[in-house]
C-alpha cells in the first residue's frame, strides 16, 4: 500500500502541479454552497493530470477527480465530521464495539443494472483486505475479522477486538462499492453505481460523464453531463476559466487561486487538507539524539514556510492533524512555536558537537516549488543556530524510493487522513507502527507505538478518550521524528461566478451531484 503522501502529494507534484492550501477563512463561505438553488446542464470541468485508473480504493489525488461521481460510499461525512447515511441508511455498532451491523439500501443499482446488496458489499470487503488489491483500504482494514451476509439487505462485520465508534465510521465512509461484476477489471472500466457514468475517455484529453438516470438520490445529479478537460498546465487551465471554455477548476495552483479569488472567482476548499511535515530519520546521525530532533519543534520557522511555500494560504500547526480531526489541538502552535532561544538550549543538551550537527543532508523534492521553497527557509533558519547542511535535490522514481525506503536524513513531505481518527496517521509511510519503511523494525519508538495502541483500544466518548488523544500528542512532539509545520489543501475549487451548489467531501474528492448553474 502507498502512503498517503505518495498518493495524494507526490503523484500530483510528479505530474508537474503545484501542493496548494487555502485558510480557514477561505473555506468558510463553501459551507453554504450545497444550499444554493441551481439548475443543470454541461459542467465543464479542467483538471491538471489526468487520472491513473478507474479503481476508487486506489486514492490517489488524480483519481479523486472522479472517485465520488462515478461511486458512493457506504457512509459520508458532513465537513464538520458527522457521520451521515449513504448507500448504507442505517448502522448498529454492539454493546461490546466487537461488530457492526449495516442495514442498506433496498433501491440501489450498479451503472450494469444488477442490484447493489450485502454480496456486493462483502465482495468489496474481500477486495479491501487483500494485501494485493486492497491499495489504500487494505491498512484501513486491519481492524476487521470477517464478516457475515444476514441477508440481501443486512451485512454483520466483526472486528479482531473492540473498535472506538469514529475508526468504524472512517472504515465505511472511505469504502467505495464497486459492482462485483467489475472488481477484476475495475482499473481499466469503472463500475460503480454513482451519480454519473462513463461517457467517454481519450486518455491525456478529456473525460466524458453523463448523468445516471437511475441514480438513487432523488433529483441528483442536477448536471446532466459533465465535461472533463486535461490540461498539461495550470496557466492553460486558468485562461479557459478566465475566458468562459471551462466552468470549474479543480486542484490547481495556490497562485492562480489566489489571483483567480481577487479577480471575483469563488474559491473553495474543504475540510481534507493535508499537513505538510519535515519527516526525520531518527535511525540516522545526529537524528539519533533525542533533544536534536526536538530542537525542530522551534527551529521551524512555521509563518514564512506558509509564506514562502504556500502565500500565506493554510493554517499553522505543530501536530499532525487538520483543524476538523478529534485530536486537533491549537494550544501546541504556540507552545512549540518558532524560537531560536529554546532551539539553542536543546541543541546544548544534545550534547552534540556543531560538526556533527551539521552531518546530514536535507532532501528535496526538486519539482515541487513549495518544498524547494521551504527547504531554503530552513537551511537559511539552521544557518542562524550554527547548523550548515545542503540540499540534496532529487526527482522522479529516485525521489520516491528515497521517500519510500527511508533512504534520507530529513525530508519534507505531506501527511493524510489526519481529518479523521488518530490512529489512521498510521497509514503514512514515516507515521506507520508496523513495518515502518523509514524507521524500521523493531519501530525505534515504542512509546508511540504505544500511544496509538491506546488510541485504538480507547472506547466512548468521554474524558478518557481526550486522555488518550493528549496522550499522543505529547508522544508526538517528544519523539519529534515528524515536525509538523501548516496545512494545505490539494483539492481546492475555483469556479464560475454562476456555478454553485458543491457538496463538500471529506476527503477533498470532486463531488458534483448537486453542482450546477445558479438560477
Amino acid at each position: 500500500m502507498h502512503d498517503m503522501t505518495h498518493t495524494f502529494g507526490l503523484v500530483r507534484r510528479l505530474a508537474g502541479t503545484l501542493a496548494i492550501g487555502l485558510s480557514i477563512a477561505l473555506a468558510a463561505p463553501a459551507r453554504d454552497v450545497s444550499a444554493q438553488q441551481v439548475s443543470g446542464g454541461t459542467l465543464r470541468v479542467a483538471v491538471i493530470a489526468d487520472i491513473a485508473n478507474f479503481d476508487p480504493h486506489q486514492f490517489s489525488f488524480v483519481n479523486a477527480t472522479l472517485i465520488k461521481n462515478l461511486y458512493d460510499s457506504l457512509l459520508e461525512y458532513t465537513p464538520e465530521g458527522k457521520a451521515i447515511p449513504s448507500l448504507a441508511e442505517s448502522w448498529q455498532i454492539a454493546p461490546d464495539s466487537k461488530s457492526v451491523t449495516l442495514s442498506l439500501r433496498k433501491d440501489v443499482k450498479f451503472h450494469s443494472g444488477a442490484p447493489f446488496n450485502a454480496d456486493a458489499v462483502a465482495a468489496n470487503l474481500k477486495k479491501a483486505a487483500d494485501p494485493k488489491l486492497g491499495k489504500n483500504l487494505f491498512a484501513t482494514m486491519s481492524i476487521v475479522d470477517n464478516w457475515t451476509v444476514v441477508d440481501p439487505a443486512t451485512i454483520r462485520v466483526n472486528f479482531k477486538s473492540p473498535v472506538p465508534e469514529r475508526q468504524i465510521t472512517d472504515l465505511f465512509q472511505f469504502m467505495t462499492i464497486i459492482d462485483p461484476a467489475g472488481i477484476d477489471t475495475v482499473e481499466q472500466k469503472p463500475a460503480g453505481s454513482g451519480a454519473y457514468m462513463l461517457a467517454e475517455r481519450v486518455v491525456g484529453q478529456r473525460i466524458k460523464l453523463a448523468a445516471n438516470p437511475g441514480y438513487w438520490r432523488s433529483g441528483q445529479p442536477v448536471s446532466k453531463d459533465v465535461e472533463i478537460t486535461i490540461f498539461s498546465q495550470d496557466a492553460a487551465a486558468t485562461a479557459a476559466l478566465e475566458s468562459g471554455g471551462v466552468d470549474i477548476i479543480y486542484g490547481g495552483t495556490l497562485r492562480s487561486a489566489s489571483r483567480l479569488r481577487q479577480a471575483g472567482y469563488p474559491v473553495l476548499d474543504g475540510p481534507g487538507p493535508l499537513v505538510q511535515v519535515f519527516r526525520i530519520n531518527s535511525t540516522r546521525g545526529p537524528f539519533k539524539n533525542a533533544k536534536f530532533r526536538q530542537a525542530f519543534n522551534h527551529l521551524m520557522d512555521r509563518e514564512s514556510i506558509l509564506r514562502v511555500g504556500y502565500a500565506g494560504l493554510g493554517q499553522i500547526v505543530a501536530l499532525p492533524w487538520a483543524p476538523s480531526g478529534p485530536a486537533f489541538d491549537p494550544s501546541y502552535a504556540q507552545t512549540y512555536a518558532f524560537n531560536l532561544d529554546k532551539a539553542k538550549d536543546l541543541l546544548a543538551q544534545s550534547g552534540l558537537s556543531p560538526a556533527e550537527m551539521s552531518a546530514w543532508k536535507l532532501v528535496v523534492n526538486a519539482g515541487s516549488q513549495p518544498d524547494v521553497g521551504i527547504s531554503q527557509v530552513v537551511q537559511a533558519t539552521l544557518k542562524r543556530v550554527g547548523i550548515n547542511i545542503e540540499l540534496d535535490m532529487k526527482e522522479g522514481s529516485e525521489l520516491v524510493e528515497t521517500m519510500l525506503q527511508g533512504r534520507f536524513d530529513a525530508l519534507f513531505g505531506g501527511v493524510g487522513n489526519i481529518q479523521k481518527f488518530p490512529s489512521r496517521l498510521a497509514t503514512n509511510s514515516i507515521y506507520r507502527t508496523v513495518n515502518n519503511p523509514v524507521l524500521g523494525t523493531p519501530h525505534p519508538h515504542p512509546e508511540y507505538v504505544a500511544a496509538i495502541e491506546r488510541v485504538n483500544t480507547t472506547l466512548g466518548t468521554g474524558p478518557e478518550v481526550k486522555a488518550a488523544y493528549d496522550n499522543l500528542n505529547k508522544v508526538l512532539v517528544e519523539t519529534a521524528f515528524g515536525i509538523p509545520t501548516n496545512t494545505f489543501d490539494q483539492g481546492v475549487i475555483v469556479t464560475g461566478k454562476t456555478v454553485g451548489g458543491f457538496t463538500l467531501d471529506m476527503d477533498n474528492m470532486l463531488v458534483l451531484r448537486t453542482t450546477g448553474f445558479r438560477k
